[in-house]
C-alpha cells in the first residue's frame, strides 16, 4: 500500500528526485551527511538534495476522531508550548521504551522512531451493571487524586466512557450478577479487602449475598456460585451439616459437624450458608392409623440423639427423622390378627405387659408368649415378634407334624384345625430316598406295575411337614415298622395309610424282567394276585440238548387270617424271585432225566409234574404253595421252547419244516381234489343253463318279431295323420301370419303418413312464422330508416333554415336571368339528344312568354332547369 500511495503522490519511485506531498501527508528523508531523518509535512513539493535519501515515502497522517484513540511507542519529547524538542544535531528527542495515547485531535504525522504500537481504537464505553477490572503497571495518582501503586487492582463502574492510560492495563469486563427472589450468591476474597457493606474480608474468605438485585462484584472479589433458596413446604425439611463453627440464621450458635432440621415452622426458605451444607431433602414420615414405625437412637428434649434407644411412634401421625435417627424395618402395619390367627412374641427386656391382663404381667428378658387373635396388636420396643402363626384346618384324612421345642416330643394332629403355640414348631419327616421318590411320582401299584421307565420329577416337592399318607389300592397290603415301638402292622387296601412320626414303609425289592434280575421292581404295597409273571430259563435233557423254555405262571398269596397271615406274606422280601428259582429248580431236574425225542412230545406233561407234583394217585397236583409266605403257583403257561446249540436248533427247524411240508402236500392233494369235483358240477350246471337260455331266446325272438310288426303298423298310421296336421297347422299359421303382416303394414303406413304431414305442418308454420318476422323484420327496418332519413332532413332543414333554404333555390334562377338578361336572350333550349324533351311544356312555355308578365319567371325557370340538364 506504501509502494503505490508513493508512486500515486510523488509520481516515481523512492530513487526520484522531486515528490509531491499532499494535503495531510508526510515523509521521513535522512540526510547522509548529517545523519539526521526529519519529517517534512505537505502540502508541499519536495526536492531531494543529492545527500539525502527517502526513508519512508509520503504516508497519510494519522487522524484520530472523537471518542477513539491510538497508542504511540517511543513518543517526541514536547515542550511546554507542546512542539518537539530536538537535539543539537537536528534530531527529534524521544522517550524510549516509553507509550503515549493520543485522544481525539488534528492529524499528526509520526515522527523519526515513533511507531504506531496500537491502531486508532474506539473508546471503551462500559454500560451500567458493568465495570472494567484495572490493574496498575506503574505507580500513578488517578483522577479522583487517589494514589495507586504498580499491582493495584480497581474497578471502572459505568456507565461511562473508560479513557485508557499508559500506567493502567485492562484486564476483564466484569458484569453484574443479577440476584432473583430466592436466590443468593457466595463470594470469595482474592486479597485483603472490604465488602461493599463495609465488612472487612480476608483472603480466601467466603461469604452470601442475599440481596435482591445487580451485584457487581468489587476488584478482589469472585463469584463463587450461584446458591438457590430450598423452598420447604409442610412435606419437606433440610437436613443441614455444619462445616464450621458459626451462628445461624437465627443467631444460634452450631458447632462443627452438628447436624440439625430447618422445617417450615423455622422459615419457608432457606439459602445455605457458606459455613454449612445440605445433606439432603428429608421427606415428612406419615403413619396412618393402621401402622407405627420404630426409631433407632431417637433425638432427646435436649436435641441430642440418645444412642441405642428405640422410640415407638404409632398413628395416625406426620413427623421429620431428625438427624441421625432411622426407622427400624420402616413403616410397618399394625398387626390384624383374625379369630385363627396369632403372633409368638419374644421379650428382649424386663417390662410389665398391660395387655395380657388388667393388672399386667412382668415378662423377663427372653419370655415367649403367644396371643390369639381377633384384635388389633402393635408391639412394643422391648417385644419381638417372632412369627405369626395361623391355624391349619385339617381333614380327617390329613395331619401335620409337631415338635414341643421345650421336650423334643415329635407327635402327629389330624383331623381338627389345629395353631402351634409358642412351644410348639412344625417338624419335617425325612423319609428315604427310594420311598421319597415312589411317593411322590403318584405311581398306581397295579396299573403301573409293567412300567419300567424313568418318571419325571414332579413340579412341587412334597411337604415334609404334613402327615406321610400312602392310598393301598383293593388286594394289596402294606407293612409299616414303628421304630419307637419296634412294632409292625399291615394294612390290607382298601385303606388310607397315616404315617407316625416314628413310622417307615417297608420296601418291596422285587425281582423282575425276562429273565428275572434281583431289585428291578420297587414298590410299597405288595400286590396278593391273583397275578402272572414271566421268566426265562435254560434247560438241559438227558442227551445234553440245551433248551430255552419261556414260562409264565398264575400266583396269589392265600391270606385267610390277616393278623397271622399278615405279617407272614412280608416274611419273604423277593418272592418273584424267590418263587421263580424253585420252579426253575423243579423243571431243570425233570428234564435232566429225559431225552430230547421225549421232552420235545410231552413238554407240557413234564414241566407241570416237575412243578406241581403228582399226588397219591399219580395225578398232577393242582397248586404249588410256599408254606414261607403262602405264596400260591395256580398254573404254568409254557410260551416257548428253543434249543440253546445251533445246530440242535437247526435240526429241529429241519425236523419241523419237514413235518409242516408233509401236511402241507397232503392238504394240497385233498384241495386239488375237490377242487376238480367242484369244476365238474359246476360245468354240468353250466351246460344245462345254456340250453335253458337258448330256448328262452327263440321265445324272446319270437315275441320281438310280433312286436316289430305291430309297431311297423302303428308307425306308418301315425305318420301320415301326423303330417296331415302338420300341413293343416302349417297353413293356417300362415294366413294368420299375413293377416297379422297386413294390419302391421297398414298401420306403419298411416304412422309414416301422420309422420310426414306432422312434419310437413311444422315445417310449414315454421316457414311461414321466419317469413313473417322476416317481413316484419323489413318493415321495421324501412320505418326506421324513413324516420331516420326524415329526422335528417328535418335536422338539415332547421339547420339551415327556412330563408337560407329558398335563398339557395332561388340563387341559380335569378342568375341564369340575369345572365341571359345581359345576353340578351329571353329563352333558350339546350340538349344532349338523348333525353327526350317535353314540347307540349315548351310549347307552353312558348305562348306563355306571349301571354304577359306574370308566366315569364315560370318559363324561365323551366328553361333554366332544361338548360342546367
Amino acid at each position: 500500500m506504501t509502494e503505490r500511495k508513493q508512486g500515486r503522490f510523488s509520481g516515481g519511485n523512492s530513487e526520484e528526485s522531486i515528490f509531491r506531498i499532499p494535503p495531510f501527508y508526510y515523509m521521513h528523508v535522512l540526510d547522509q551527511n548529517l545523519n539526521v531523518t526529519r519529517t517534512e509535512v505537505g502540502p508541499k513539493t519536495y526536492i531531494r538534495q543529492d545527500n539525502e535519501k527517502v526513508v519512508l515515502p509520503p504516508e497519510k497522517m494519522i487522524t484520530v476522531p472523537p471518542r477513539h484513540y491510538c497508542v504511540v511507542e517511543n513518543p517526541v519529547v514536547r515542550g511546554e508550548d507542546g512542539a518537539p524538542v530536538y537535539d543539537t544535531s537536528g534530531q527529534v528527542k524521544l522517550v524510549h521504551a516509553d507509550l503515549e495515547i493520543r485522544l481525539a485531535q488534528d492529524p499528526f504525522p509520526l515522527f523519526p522512531g515513533e511507531t504506531l504500537k496500537q491502531n486508532v481504537t474506539a473508546l471503551k464505553v462500559v454500560s451500567a451493571d458493568t465495570a472494567l477490572r484495572l490493574r496498575a503497571v506503574l505507580d500513578l495518582e488517578d483522577q479522583t487524586g487517589q494514589k495507586r501503586v504498580a499491582g493495584d487492582e480497581w474497578l471502572f463502574e459505568g456507565p461511562g466512557t473508560y479513557i485508557p492510560r499508559k500506567e493502567v492495563v485492562v484486564d476483564e469486563t466484569v458484569r453484574a450478577t443479577v440476584i432473583l427472589p430466592n436466590q443468593a450468591i457466595k463470594l470469595r476474597a482474592r486479597k485483603e479487602t472490604e465488602d461493599r457493606d463495609g465488612n472487612h474480608r480476608v483472603t480466601g474468605e467466603e461469604w452470601v449475598v442475599k440481596k435482591v438485585g445487580a451485584y457487581l462484584p468489587g476488584a478482589y472479589e469472585e463469584v463463587v456460585d450461584v446458591v438457590n433458596a430450598y423452598v420447604l413446604t409442610e412435606k419437606k425439611a433440610l437436613h443441614m451439616r455444619a462445616l464450621r463453627t458459626f451462628k445461624d440464621f437465627k443467631n444460634q450458635t452450631r458447632k462443627s459437624g452438628e447436624e440439625w432440621l430447618i422445617t417450615m415452622q423455622d422459615t419457608e426458605t432457606h439459602i445455605p450458608d457458606v459455613y454449612e451444607e445440605v445433606v439432603g431433602v428429608i421427606n415428612i414420615t406419615t403413619l396412618s392409623n393402621r401402622e407405627y414405625a420404630v426409631i433407632v437412637d431417637p433425638v432427646g428434649e435436649d436435641g441430642k440423639p440418645q444412642l441405642g434407644q428405640r422410640k415407638l411412634v404409632k398413628g395416625e401421625k406426620s413427623f421429620f427423622l431428625q438427624p441421625g435417627e432411622t426407622l427400624e424395618d420402616g413403616i410397618q402395619p399394625m398387626y390384624i390378627l383374625e379369630e385363627d390367627e396369632g403372633l409368638i412374641l419374644k421379650a428382649n427386656e424386663a417390662f410389665k405387659d398391660m395387655d395380657a391382663q388388667k393388672d399386667g404381667v412382668e415378662r423377663k428378658p427372653g419370655d415367649r408368649w403367644m396371643i390369639r387373635g381377633p384384635k388389633e396388636y402393635v408391639p412394643p420396643v422391648e417385644v419381638t415378634v417372632v412369627m405369626k402363626r395361623k391355624a391349619i384346618p385339617l381333614d380327617e384324612n390329613e395331619g401335620i407334624y409337631i415338635r414341643n421345642i421345650k421336650t423334643g416330643k415329635v407327635r402327629a394332629v389330624c383331623g381338627q384345625t389345629y395353631m402351634l403355640d409358642q412351644d410348639e414348631e412344625s417338624w419335617a419327616k425325612q423319609l428315604p430316598p427310594a420311598v421319597e421318590s415312589l411317593l411322590t411320582q403318584n405311581l398306581d401299584p397295579l396299573a403301573d406295575r409293567s412300567d419300567r421307565g424313568p418318571r419325571p420329577r414332579p413340579d412341587q416337592p412334597r411337604d415334609k411337614t404334613k402327615v406321610v399318607t400312602f392310598r393301598v389300592p383293593h388286594n394289596a397290603a402294606v407293612q409299616i415298622y414303628d421304630y419307637k415301638e419296634k412294632k409292625a402292622r399291615v394294612i390290607f387296601g382298601p385303606e388310607l395309610v397315616l404315617l407316625g412320626p416314628d413310622e417307615q414303609f417297608t420296601q418291596l425289592s422285587l425281582s423282575g424282567g425276562k429273565p428275572k434280575r434281583p431289585n428291578v421292581i420297587k414298590s410299597l404295597c405288595l400286590l396278593l394276585g391273583p397275578d402272572f409273571c414271566t421268566d426265562i430259563i435254560t434247560i438241559e435233557t438227558a442227551d445234553h440238548a440245551r433248551l430255552q423254555l419261556q414260562m409264565s405262571y398264575n400266583w396269589h398269596f392265600d391270606v385267610k387270617d390277616k393278623t397271622a397271615d399278615g405279617k407272614k406274606i412280608f416274611s419273604v422280601p423277593d418272592f418273584v424271585g424267590d418263587a421263580c428259582k424253585a420252579v426253575a429248580s423243579r423243571v431243570r431236574g425233570a428234564v435232566a432225566g429225559v431225552q430230547f425225542d421225549d421232552f420235545h412230545k410231552n413238554s407240557a406233561r413234564i414241566i407241570r409234574a416237575s412243578v406241581f407234583g403228582l399226588d397219591e394217585n399219580n395225578k398232577v397236583r393242582d397248586v404249588f404253595k410256599f408254606p414261607q409266605n403262602n405264596l400260591v403257583i395256580t398254573s404254568v403257561d409254557i410260551q416257548s421252547v428253543e434249543p440253546v446249540d445251533q445246530r440242535t436248533r437247526d435240526s429241529l427247524q429241519k425236523s419241523v419244516t419237514l413235518a409242516i411240508e408233509i401236511t402241507t402236500n397232503s392238504q394240497e392233494a385233498a384241495a386239488r381234489h375237490e377242487a376238480e369235483r367242484v369244476e365238474q358240477e359246476a360245468k354240468g350246471r353250466l351246460e344245462r343253463q345254456k340250453i335253458h337260455d337258448e330256448a328262452e331266446a327263440e321265445n324272446s325272438r319270437r315275441d320281438l318279431l310280433e312286436l316289430q310288426a305291430k309297431s311297423a303298423a302303428v308307425e306308418s298310421t301315425g305318420q301320415a295323420k301326423a303330417e296331415a296336421q302338420s300341413r293343416a297347422e302349417a297353413a293356417r299359421i300362415e294366413g294368420e301370419a299375413a293377416v297379422e303382416q297386413a294390419k302391421l303394414k297398414a298401420q306403419a303406413s298411416k304412422i309414416e303418413a301422420e309422420s310426414e304431414l306432422e312434419r310437413l305442418t311444422t315445417a310449414r308454420e315454421a316457414e311461414l312464422k321466419y317469413l313473417r318476422e322476416q317481413n316484419d323484420m323489413e318493415v321495421a327496418k324501412l320505418r326506421e330508416m324513413a324516420d331516420i332519413e326524415t329526422q335528417k332532413f328535418k335536422n338539415q332543414v332547421d339547420a339551415i333554415g327556412a330563408q337560407t333554404i329558398q335563398s339557395i333555390a332561388l340563387a341559380g334562377p335569378e342568375l341564369q336571368v340575369k345572365l341571359l338578361k345581359g345576353l340578351g336572350l329571353t329563352s333558350t333550349l339546350i340538349t344532349d339528344g338523348s333525353s327526350p324533351i317535353n314540347l307540349f311544356n315548351t310549347a307552353g312555355g312558348l305562348i306563355g312568354a306571349m301571354g304577359g308578365e306574370t308566366r315569364g319567371p315560370i318559363s324561365r325557370r323551366r328553361h333554366s332547369d332544361s338548360s342546367d340538364e
